[in-house]
């Protein structure tokens, strides 16, 4: 048996941060035929999602953060200034996103992971069906993982 050492460190400069993803998406990618055959198509990468919504004074209210891959619309970000919460402006924003990444971007479903003192209930009534339920994550808190087949 051979006996190698290893240097192994925890923080990477970005070159090599950036080398690391690289590597692992290329290795990842070798090894799954599905994966390989999105290579050079314009699914194989991640594009962002960005709405936002002002109200009449310019000021932020609203917006969505996310991305569309691979046929799918991941939605990272949903926030509305405690102002204008009730007023239909979240639903309006995850709506458009939804149609931008399914007329736009050819998206087929949607996911998205929230906490349970955050918006479950309020993705369950935009059709987001609960996938994954994490307890204690963190500690006392419950993490969601949703999807939605976009129609």
């Amino acid at each position: 048996m051979v006996c190698r050492m290893f240097r192994i460190e925890t923080e990477v400069d970005k070159a090599r941060l950036d080398l690391l993803r690289i590597r692992l998406r290329d290795t990842n990618t070798a090894a799954s035929p599905v994966l390989r055959a999105l290579r050079g198509t314009p699914d194989e990468r991640e594009v962002p999602l960005h709405i936002w919504a002002l109200d009449e004074t310019d000021t932020l209210a609203g917006g969505l953060a996310g991305h569309t891959w691979a046929t799918w619309l991941h939605v990272a970000y949903l926030w509305v200034d405690e102002r204008h919460r009730g007023t239909g402006l979240g639903s309006r924003l995850l709506a458009e996103a939804e149609r931008v990444a399914r007329e736009e971007r050819g998206c087929r479903a949607a996911r998205l992971e929230t906490w349970d003192f955050q918006a479950p209930e309020f993705y369950r009534k935009k059709g987001y069906q609960v996938v994954c339920e994490i307890p204690d994550y963190p500690p006392g808190i419950t993490e969601y993982t949703l999807t939605k087949v976009l129609g």
